[in-house]
């Protein structure tokens, strides 16, 4: 096999197809990637047996052939070389990388011994551009569960409706929901998606293109221009986030997202798990007012003006899940819906109704 090819088209192939490297696993091949190099590119591949990876890239071949590099290996001495044209030739065992002044020679693994890519056809299929896709991933993801031993809650609920694409997650404790209007041929979709795995996509990606999600059997498929995701998809049933999300409100405060967001980070410096953030929410002074009181080091009071209406209340929260929450929110003003001291406070997109974030509270 001989091959050259643009030091960043290799670099950038490779930071995507190192994402479905397995790094623990006790079979050797699985740590390395799977380079086909044919006709005018090259394509590479990698799998952990629950993700693989497939992304092709431009290349001047002058001799077609299979080989596996270690994968980490491989990506840092990409990675050290100039900007320049890399000459890849294999023989036998042995990888040699030629760019400018330096050349590497590696021992190889034998392509024979690889797993075959998952043979994958989808038989549901919605597509969004990047951006939308990569925004909605970023705003819920956060909220996924770290707990395996509740393995669907470390998914993202992924659904088509009516021509509306959500997506929600929750930890239990708090909840994430973005929207937004696509135009799919696909009437339904609704898979659960582990949320790390979206994380990924969203990480090695940077296009205007489009991004499909497609759906076969118990098997996630994402493609974007020359890259390929398979992950399995979660099995379960996602809870039903629905009945937590209230028709109607008794309190809401209007408040300018930014002074909101300033006061509730002064706040978090003097919060803990055992001193959380207290929320007054007073109609006859249209204010919020943000207290913490901490036994250990001291207390702070923000108060924000608001337009309110509706009842007194006062709610507190765990200030992590509150700053997380705001972050993810757009826009000038922000709402905030209260129901009652012992029921969820929901942060809501003013603009539009594209998302929204539910906070269990804490007793008082």
């Amino acid at each position: 096999m001989r091959f050259s090819i643009n030091k960043m088209e290799l670099q950038n192939a490779l930071g995507v197809v190192m994402k479905g490297v397995s790094s623990r696993s006790t079979l050797p091949i699985l740590s390395g990637v799977y380079i086909d190099a044919q006709t005018d590119a090259i394509t590479m591949q990698s799998t952990d047996l629950e993700l693989s990876v497939q992304v092709s890239a431009p290349a001047l071949v002058e001799e077609s052939g299979k080989i596996v590099v270690p994968g980490k290996l491989f990506s840092d001495i990409v990675r050290s070389l100039p900007d320049a044209a890399v000459n890849i030739q294999a023989a036998d065992s042995d990888l040699k990388v030629t760019c400018d002044t330096s050349t590497f020679s590696i021992r190889t693994l034998n392509p024979d011994d690889f797993p075959g890519f998952p043979k994958a056809e989808a038989n549901q299929s919605i597509s969004l551009p990047f951006d939308t896709f990569s925004t909605m991933v970023k705003r819920v993801s956060r909220v996924v569960s770290k707990d395996e031993s509740r393995a669907i809650l470390t998914g993202v609920l992924v659904e088509l409706e009516d021509s509306e694409l959500k997506m929600v997650a929750t930890d239990s404790y708090r909840l994430a929901l973005a929207k937004t209007r696509v135009e799919s041929e696909t009437a339904e979709f609704s898979a659960v998606i582990a949320g790390a795995f979206l994380n990924d996509v969203c990480s090695v990606l940077a296009t205007e293109a489009d991004v499909t999600l497609g759906l076969a059997e118990n098997q996630i498929i994402i493609t974007c221009e020359n890259t390929l995701f398979i992950n399995r998809r979660i099995e379960g049933n996602y809870p039903n986030y629905r009945q937590l999300l209230p028709e109607d409100y008794n309190t809401r405060a209007t408040i300018e997202l930014p002074a909101l967001t300033s006061s509730v980070k002064r706040a978090a410096i003097l919060s803990s798990s055992s001193a959380p953030m207290r929320f007054d929410l007073n109609n006859a002074t249209q204010t919020i007012q943000i207290f913490v009181n901490s036994s250990d080091v001291g207390s702070v009071q923000e108060t924000i003006s608001c337009e309110l209406v509706g009842d007194d209340v006062e709610i507190a929260f765990n200030s992590a899940y509150v700053t997380d929450g705001l972050s993810a929110i757009r826009g000038e003003k922000v709402h905030f819906d209260v129901q009652s001291s012992m029921k969820p406070g929901i942060f809501r997109t003013v603009d539009g109704d594209e998302y929204l974030y539910l906070i269990m509270p804490v007793r008082l």
